[in-house]
């Protein structure tokens, strides 16, 4: 669904409706569930991605908020980073890497077959792992 199209007017005219028309709890349910829906009306298969993103943060903002340890929110929120950082590295190199590798081992005369996943980076992944996080410092 595109921004310019008739379908997100309508999508957002009924998002906008709903939003209005509710407490402030079931707002925040209302755009989780409606950013899920135009995520994946995009391409379906990568709203897991999405959905395991999202537990990841909420999982560990659930650890760091009652704990009174520095040390310890620091390694949740590290976890929380890290976590990201390798699944956007997966999608964006996996196949980069493998590629290399099997020029190497050919020019060194031992060519070997490594699997390629011909992986499709998701919309939006790099802004996701990289430009949400400007509230931690890391934007």
């Amino acid at each position: 669904m595109l921004f310019n199209s008739g379908q997100f007017l309508v999508f957002f005219a009924v998002v906008l409706l709903l939003y209005y028309n509710l407490g402030h709890r079931e707002q925040n349910r209302l755009l989780l569930i409606a950013s899920y829906v135009f995520y994946g009306w995009g391409d379906w298969r990568f709203t897991g991605l999405m959905f395991g993103s999202t537990l990841i943060d909420f999982v560990c903002a659930l650890k760091i908020e009652p704990c009174h340890d520095h040390r310890v929110r620091k390694r949740w929120l590290v976890a929380s980073v890290t976590t990201h950082l390798l699944v956007l590295g997966f999608f964006k190199y996996f196949d980069f890497f493998t590629g290399t590798a099997e020029s190497l081992a050919a020019a060194l005369g031992a060519p070997i077959g490594l699997m390629h996943l011909h992986l499709v980076l998701p919309v939006g992944l790099s802004f996701y792992t990289l430009g949400q996080r400007s509230g931690l410092g890391f934007g």
